[in-house]
């Protein structure tokens, strides 16, 4: 079965170690699609947090939806945790646009192993 996808690759300048591209989905078998940014900073535990921030993966624009999520935090006290999960669902804003909220867990890490809380809202 095939599936007709548009979008946009952007080739980076390699400072980044994890992906040497980016690619931008513009539509998703005909229906437009759309991303939200996200950062935030995780809850204090061990002495320290981190700061995270990335993009959600793509969603149907105009219908109810969640988006998924995965990036990795700053590294702090020598180690770095994952953040992955699925937003809430849309949150209309009275004029145009909606936002999203997520929290979670992040990953086990550290040379003391634990994780961290985090939360937030996504942008419009």
């Amino acid at each position: 079965m095939e599936i007709p996808v548009t979008g946009l690759m952007f080739h980076s300048d390699d400072s980044d170690p994890l992906h040497s591209h980016q690619l931008f989905i513009t539509s998703w078998d005909g229906v437009p699609v759309h991303s939200h940014q996200f950062r935030g900073i995780t809850s204090f535990d061990l002495g320290h947090r981190h700061q995270y921030a990335g993009t959600t993966e793509p969603a149907p624009t105009g219908v109810p939806h969640n988006h998924r999520y995965f990036t990795v935090t700053s590294v702090d006290d020598g180690h770095r945790h994952q953040i992955s999960g699925v937003t809430g669902p849309a949150i209309p804003l009275p004029d145009v646009g909606h936002y999203h909220e997520f929290r979670g867990t992040t990953s086990v890490n550290g040379a003391n192993p634990h994780t961290h809380q985090y939360s937030g809202q996504t942008s419009t």
